[in-house]
């Protein structure tokens, strides 16, 4: 059998003597959406943040079709953080024109440009500076601009925190879209509810160690009731 699209193996990481994430192992498939989902403090920023670069595990290992990630993993793997961010002196458009010229994006990109921020309803935010957006608008054109790169890997932290009804109701479409076209998704969320409908798999991580990981339905098999129900249950025992 082909190895899942990214495997992640016993990655720890301590700030001190605090273990942010001890020994945690997961995998993401090709084409699927798997959930990290946990209480605050659980690891999953960290999680992220090691993935994309942003922080050093302490120990671990973490591959790409087999290939260890490395200093190109910025090809590979996007975040979509929780704090949205931006360049206060660039504009929307100029933060997509940013993105696709680090990433060399081909010939046609602005066309894909223009329709996210059509479907975001950015069109009539692209020349407007990003120290006058609200912080809504600062996560529409984060998420544009790290959707416009199509990485075949995706980390979302939060995404939905600060969106409007419509700027949910695209990101979930587009995150069903990328799936179909083979993307690895990785979302981290407090909305269980938006896991439960939107994620083919889960993994609850727990002051740093993973609790439990399988499908929506092997979850809910784990207690009594919905994925909320469940997380309760392993979380608070």
């Amino acid at each position: 059998m082909l190895e899942p699209a990214l495997v992640v193996e016993h990655l720890t990481k301590r700030y001190g003597r605090v273990p942010a994430l001890d020994d945690v192992s997961f995998s993401l498939d090709a084409g699927e959406i798997v959930g990290l989902i946990g209480p605050n403090g659980a690891g999953k920023s960290t999680a992220f943040g090691i993935l994309c670069g942003l922080l050093r595990p302490d120990s671990g290992a973490m591959r790409y079709r087999g290939v260890p990630l490395g200093r190109d993993r910025g090809r590979i793997v996007s975040l979509i953080p929780e704090t949205p961010d931006v360049y206060p002196l660039l504009t929307v458009w100029e933060h997509l024109t940013f993105v696709a010229r680090l990433c060399r994006l081909a010939v046609g990109w602005e066309a894909r440009a223009n329709a996210l921020l059509v479907r975001f309803d950015m069109s009539d935010a692209r020349d407007m500076l990003g120290s006058e957006l609200s912080k809504g608008m600062r996560q529409k054109t984060l998420v544009a601009a790290t959707i416009l790169a199509e990485t075949p890997v995706l980390l979302l932290d939060e995404p939905m925190i600060g969106l409007d009804p419509l700027g949910q109701r695209e990101l979930r479409a587009v995150l069903r879209e990328l799936r179909t076209r083979g993307t690895a998704i990785m979302l981290s969320t407090h909305q269980l509810d938006v896991a439960e409908a939107q994620c083919d798999r889960v993994v609850i991580l727990n002051k740093g160690r993973t609790l439990a990981s399988g499908t929506i339905d092997e979850m809910r098999a784990l207690g009594s009731g919905s994925l909320e129900d469940v997380f309760l249950e392993i979380t608070s025992a």
